[in-house]
């Protein structure tokens, strides 16, 4: 279960959307659907996320949060000697919305086809 606590303490002040974004881009590519959103890669990394927020709005009981994130991805080769694919890196982006609970802090994400 995902739990953004610190984002949930900081709704209402001005370092809410850095604490935000930083605790998304913690998250990695384990609890975000970063390999769902793939387009030119076969495998997602982690290990430089940019979170971006889109709206944030206010429901009764939670935050609805539309963040883009960016990311990199490769895509993998077979392995083999002599294999001619070269592991570089290419630019991803995808859209996420994440539901926080205000009382408990637990989040749910879901990848946005858009």
């Amino acid at each position: 279960m995902i739990h953004l606590t610190q984002s949930v303490t900081a709704w209402g002040s001005p370092a809410f959307d850095g604490i935000l974004k930083r605790e998304i881009a913690q998250l990695g590519a384990g609890q975000l659907p970063l390999q769902q959103g793939l387009a030119t890669s076969s495998i997602a990394l982690d290990d430089n996320l940019d979170v971006m927020i889109i709206s944030i709005a206010e429901q009764a009981g939670f935050l609805s949060v539309k963040a883009g994130i960016f990311y990199t991805g490769i895509v993998a080769g077979c392995s083999c000697d002599g294999d001619p694919t070269p592991v570089d890196t290419n630019a991803e982006y995808c859209v996420v919305q994440i539901d926080i609970d205000k009382a408990t802090a637990a989040a749910t994400v879901t990848l946005l086809a858009e």
